[in-house]
């Protein structure tokens, strides 16, 4: 059975730093590129973040290059998102994704509220 489990979120204040988490399983994690998307109330998911399968490459959205790292270890079947200098507009549902070949794979969401 697979599984995308999202840990990390919560409120943090302007300026503040998250980690999140993804827990894989039930699927070769090594052979998947990963991605972080997020998805604002009224508005339609968006991707933030993604990695290849060995991760030798990522790229990120325009508005969070240089604040947001992804990052992910194949030993542990995890992937990683270090958030910094969070803003408000960063707040939404973040979700974890696997994509390889014809397969897709989506986390549950974990909810990120950067406010004062």
């Amino acid at each position: 059975q697979v599984q995308l489990v999202e840990s990390g979120g919560g409120l943090v204040q302007p300026g503040g730093s998250l980690r999140l988490s993804c827990a894989a399983s039930g699927f070769t994690f090594s052979y998947y590129a990963m991605s972080w998307y997020r998805q604002a109330p009224g508005k339609e998911r968006e991707l933030v973040a993604a990695v290849t399968s060995a991760g030798g490459s990522t790229n990120y959205a325009d508005s969070v290059k240089g604040r947001f790292t992804i990052s992910r270890d194949n030993a542990k079947n995890t992937v990683y998102l270090q958030m910094n200098s969070l803003k408000p507009e960063d707040t939404a549902v973040y979700y974890c994704n696997a994509n390889a070949w014809a397969h897709n794979y989506w986390g549950q969401g974990t909810q990120v509220t950067v406010s004062s």
